[in-house]
């Protein structure tokens, strides 16, 4: 070996140590809270905050009302997982509280049934004119809840079809059931199920409504009580969240301190009746 051939790989020992000590030092001054969770200490996690809800006496009526509802839910996504594999299953997830409320069923359901998968098939069907605020949140979901997002901006049929096309495996069917958080109070609600066929034209999939019982105030209880982050609109007024152009926050909520510049709302979980609830979509 010459003494060029020596001091090469010698400068080249040296800079890997170099390289290893950055990353180790990088690593120790990375604040855990950099650090996505892993599927399974999230469903963990959730699996110890649900079940300490349920545990809990009640406080009021409708904190026994969403008790009970969450026990519901909780074993129509049971069921789900026993009559699916994981990968046969996906989640339609906007940001939206239904759908948080019904990711966090999820993944406390998945702490009893650990999948090898990383990540939570799920698809996204964007609004044509989004607010930022609702991306923003849809992005923190992504990290926080461990989501494999796929993205669509176009009509809901369309992005689902494109989606269970992507999402095919050879031979194999690929996704086959995706949850959805339809309550009985949205537009064409009121007669679905747990669970149901896509008719009419749609992409053929077993849909999955573990909250189509559920009321509004159910909903935010949930949330509230398990202290999870939320979609920075609601705290606005803004109580059922569609795109920028057909969508304000909600009439009912707003402050009797507003003046004609300057309207002030009070947050989506102060509304009480589920009838007005959708008040502030389609005013624009």
């Amino acid at each position: 070996m010459t003494s060029l051939e020596t001091s090469t790989n010698g400068d080249v020992h040296q800079a890997n140590c170099h390289d290893v000590i950055a990353a180790a030092k990088e690593a120790i001054n990375t604040p855990l809270s950099a650090i996505p969770p892993t599927l399974p200490q999230i469903c963990q996690q959730l699996h110890t905050k649900i079940r300490a809800f349920l545990d809990a006496p009640p406080k009021s009526e409708a904190h026994e009302r969403t008790q009970n509802h969450t026990r519901e839910s909780l074993k129509v996504v049971e069921k789900a997982l026993t009559d699916y594999t994981f990968d046969e299953l996906a989640i339609s997830y906007n940001g939206g509280k239904d759908c948080l409320v019904l990711l966090l069923l999820f993944l406390c359901a998945l702490h009893e049934r650990p999948p090898t998968a990383k990540k939570i098939h799920s698809v996204y069907v964007m609004s044509a004119y989004p607010f930022t605020e609702v991306d923003e949140f849809v992005n923190i979901s992504v990290r926080e809840y461990s989501l494999d997002l796929h993205r669509y901006a176009l009509p809901m049929k369309d992005a689902f079809a494109t989606y269970l096309a992507e999402n095919k495996k050879g031979d194999e069917e690929g996704i086959k059931a995706i949850f959805v958080g339809t309550r009985r109070t949205d537009p064409h609600g009121e007669k679905l199920h747990h669970f149901d066929r896509t008719d009419h034209g749609w992409p053929d999939f077993m849909r999955i409504q573990p909250v189509i019982d559920w009321c509004y105030q159910d909903v935010w209880t949930f949330l509230r009580e398990l202290e999870v982050e939320y979609c920075s609109l609601y705290d606005l007024g803004y109580t059922s969240l569609g795109g920028l152009t057909d969508t304000e926050p909600n009439p009912k909520l707003l402050d009797p301190s507003s003046t004609d510049s300057v309207k002030r709302y009070r947050p989506a979980y102060e509304l009480l009746k589920d009838e007005d609830e959708r008040l502030g979509r389609n005013k624009r």
